[in-house]
């Protein structure tokens, strides 16, 4: 006897980096920013943990979603928040592409995450194929014009790859299937690509998602937002009311919105990041590494000598931990983060030293 849904069988859950507990780990799996957050996050949140913890918090986000517009130039009602941007994926795949049979189009190498959720939510899928370089083939996906689709899912800087869309390529997309949602999923943008939030005010089809997660340094405290004319946001309000009206709490919300207010140490530690990122890639490709360009906070990388696979165990065994993808077109490929510069050079001689053995 089984007591689950006859679909549970189907799931495929999404698998996330490997959190191990090791001591003196080197911990380059999964994109977390090397840099603690800022500060006035850290005190905004001990302020919220000292009052008012036995209130219910606002269902609405309102003095966040304020922050987040302002610093995209958009209205609160463009803007809508919940636990993290894994979760505004979910609520906007149910509010969006569910379409009978027809497929949302998604690029054939990208977040693993969106397939678990079509699974769960049964959205057909047309993966639309990486060109040879492993950049998002923007022709394949303007010759998709007129045909039924259920909307469009990209995201900018790509994962795991980190290569990203200049803006009038993403606008390109926007008129493709203009009666469609154009997700674009923009976890990594901070890190020197373009935004298509510029794109939202002329476009009514474009919602754009982004997390704390990377750049602000805040992967543990899971807030993430989505971008939108207001239709939009109030769909994607409509399905998260269905079934939970209070997705932030009083800590989240408080964290987040200091966050915003604190551009400055935002930039140093973004910059931080950059600068190492571009340092690691020359240096790798010194070791012999093919390094796709990255607008990300991680490199993606091959060696033409050595099997991908087996180069991660050794790093792991050397206590440098990175990602590796078993997956058709990448399994060849190693996706790392970039640390501190002391990680990266940590990382570099685990390397030199693998590469030799």
């Amino acid at each position: 006897m089984s007591f689950t849904s006859p679909h549970l069988a189907a799931l495929a859950p999404y698998t996330p980096g490997e959190q191990p507990a090791i001591e003196g780990l080197v911990k380059l799996n999964t994109n977390e920013n090397p840099y603690p957050p800022s500060p006035r996050v850290l005190a905004a949140i001990e302020g919220a943990a000292r009052a008012g913890l036995q209130l219910y918090p606002d269902p609405e986000s309102r003095v966040l979603r304020g922050a987040i517009g302002r610093h995209h130039g958009v209205a609160a009602d463009h803007v809508f928040v919940g636990n993290g941007s894994d979760e505004v994926l979910a609520l906007a795949f149910d509010a969006f592409f569910l379409h009978g049979d027809l497929p949302l189009l998604l690029p054939d190498v990208s977040y693993s995450f969106y397939q678990s959720v079509c699974r769960w939510l049964d959205v057909a899928v047309r993966r639309v194929p990486l060109d040879d370089g492993l950049r998002v083939d923007l022709a394949a996906f303007e010759a998709t014009r007129g045909e039924a689709v259920a909307g469009m899912v990209i995201a900018n800087p790509n994962a795991p790859t980190g290569i990203a869309l200049p803006l009038d390529a993403l606008e390109r997309l926007a008129q493709v299937h203009p009666q469609r949602v154009l997700l674009v999923d923009e976890a990594y943008v901070d890190f020197g690509a373009d935004s298509a939030t510029a794109l939202v005010a002329r476009h009514p089809n474009v919602l754009v998602v982004q997390t704390l997660s990377k750049s602000r340094a805040l992967a543990g405290l899971r807030v993430g937002w989505a971008i939108g004319q207001p239709p939009l946001v109030e769909a994607l309000t409509r399905v998260k009311n269905s079934f939970n009206a209070y997705p932030l709490d009083r800590l989240a919300q408080a964290g987040a919105t200091a966050a915003f207010e604190d551009q400055a140490y935002f930039a140093r530690q973004r910059d931080a990041v950059v600068h190492c990122r571009e340092g690691l890639l020359l240096q790798m490709e010194d070791l012999g590494f093919a390094v796709l360009p990255s607008q990300a906070n991680f490199v993606f990388a091959r060696h033409p000598a050595h099997d991908a696979a087996q180069l991660a165990a050794a790093l792991r065994a050397r206590k440098v931990l990175v990602r590796h993808f078993a997956q058709p077109r990448i399994d060849q490929y190693l996706r790392i983060s970039v640390g501190t510069p002391a990680q990266c050079e940590q990382l570099l001689q685990a390397m030199a030293a693998c590469l030799q053995g």
